[in-house]
């Protein structure tokens, strides 16, 4: 394949429809005839023209692919190299992979977490002639983790608990901004780790839709059905043995209905009170960023009589904690890691510079504190996790040897402590997909029964 056979095409992401996407009129698959390899991407990458696409992804080559384990899928799915990252390979219809590039484009330039959209390849042709299926192309998200590779032995109680909250964040962080997901379950969903919890994020948009709003009815579909897939998934993993014995699947699948309503009526309900406590609308500001999401827009009214003032968030925008480390610092964390950090910044600049400038003290923590860590890691620890949650975990860590040795443990100590008796220890979670152990291929290779590969791409 040499890029005389091919052409680029960057298409509008923006339609006047908020629903499904129209097949696309520029190319019909007549088009297909001609033998020219047709690529719809955001920006071009040359490197795509060197993989086989005159060749079925089920007979790929050794040579192109990942090797990241797989089970059943709708589809067939691989993964390969290009340019020094890894992609998810994804054969289905024209119209499916068209769609589902343009939502998650649409989820990306809406900040919500999602896999990152690469391109849509049609007019594929073996050397013979004979039509191939199109390709959808994903980015794979370095760090992350299908819900099966979490754990090493057995898959306890609360980290379900926080694989499931995680879940349900995202879900709500969908519904905000009208996205139906359609096919909610742990498998359409890849986690990074999140300063002792979860990040959530969405691979499969096959089945989503982007409306202006949800109906209450929509959503509580979208959790039912959410619901279900838990509850099936996780009837997979106690028959394999794979989760205490003593954890209901039912049961458990329904935190995600609690969790997902605690926190939508939290970000959605209409507040009342007097109008001499209108201290109350900070105190409900307050509230959400300590959620991790922030008020672009809310209503107040009055009622007829004047006695009670209501209070309604109307736009809502997650990513508050995540937001305010990026402006100080420049650095790109989950919300939970920005959460921890800018605590520790905040405490570096009370105790050091209190009466300085915020932007300077956070230049001087970025320096004195995180700089020094990260540069601290050894290379051959240096995939073992991102560098936020490594900074996360050496402050936990400091905290915990400081009170169990009575004394306030130099930080250059503690990031030794954590590097040998910790980070040394751990799976490295940039390559346990590239790389898995035998453990892990045994896990994810029973998840054929989830009808997903490894990477959770259905």
């Amino acid at each position: 394949m040499t890029g005389q056979d091919a052409s680029w095409t960057d298409e509008p992401t923006d339609y006047d429809e908020q629903g499904k996407l129209r097949r696309s009129r520029e190319e019909p698959r007549g088009r297909s005839s001609l033998g020219s390899l047709n690529i719809t991407a955001a920006s071009t990458d040359a490197a795509l023209l060197e993989l086989p696409w005159d060749v079925a992804l089920e007979e790929w080559p050794a040579a192109n692919l990942a090797a990241l384990p797989r089970g059943i899928s709708r589809h067939i799915v691989r993964f390969a190299h290009l340019s020094g990252a890894v992609i998810a390979i994804k054969e289905t219809g024209e119209h499916i992979a068209r769609h589902e590039y343009h939502m998650l484009r649409k989820l990306q330039r809406l900040d919500i977490p999602c896999v990152e959209p690469v391109a849509v390849i049609t007019g594929r042709r073996t050397p013979d002639g004979a039509e191939l299926d199109p390709v959808l192309v994903t980015r794979h998200l370095k760090f992350s983790l299908p819900y099966r590779a979490v754990f090493s032995q057995m898959l306890r109680r609360k980290t379900l608990t926080r694989l499931i909250d995680a879940q349900a964040l995202l879900l709500v962080q969908l519904h905000l901004i009208g996205f139906y997901w359609g096919d909610v379950s742990l498998s359409n969903t890849l986690f990074r780790r999140d300063a002792g919890a979860f990040a959530a994020y969405l691979v499969d948009a096959e089945t989503g839709e982007l409306y202006p709003s949800l109906s209450e009815g929509q959503r509580e579909y979208d959790l039912e059905i959410a619901r279900v897939n838990i509850a099936g998934e996780l009837m997979d993993l106690l028959e394999g043995g794979l989760i205490e014995e003593n954890v209901d699947p039912v049961a458990t699948s329904e935190l995600i209905m609690d969790s997902y309503r605690g926190l939508w009526e939290e970000l959605t309900r209409k507040e009342s009170f007097d109008p001499e406590a209108r201290w109350r609308v900070a105190e409900r500001i307050r509230r959400l960023n300590e959620l991790g999401f922030d008020v672009e827009e809310y209503a107040i009214e009055t009622t007829p009589d004047g006695s009670q003032v209501q209070l309604q968030p109307k736009v809502i925008d997650a990513g508050h904690h995540s937001r305010r480390l990026m402006q100080l610092t420049g650095l790109d964390a989950q919300e939970n890691q920005a959460r921890r950090l800018l605590a520790d910044l905040d405490s570096y600049r009370h105790d050091t510079m209190p009466h300085v400038d915020e932007a300077i003290g956070a230049h001087s923590w970025l320096m004195h504190i995180f700089e020094p860590i990260v540069r601290s890691i050894p290379r051959d620890l240096a995939g073992k996790l991102e560098p936020a949650e490594v900074v996360h975990q050496v402050l936990e860590h400091r905290w915990y040897i400081s009170e169990q040795q009575n004394r306030n443990v130099p930080l250059a100590e503690t990031v030794q402590s954590y590097m040998n008796s910790v980070l040394r220890h751990r799976r490295d979670e940039a390559a346990i997909m590239l790389n898995p152990d035998t453990c892990t291929l045994k896990n994810l290779e029973g998840g054929a029964a989830d009808g997903q590969d490894g990477n959770g791409t259905s």
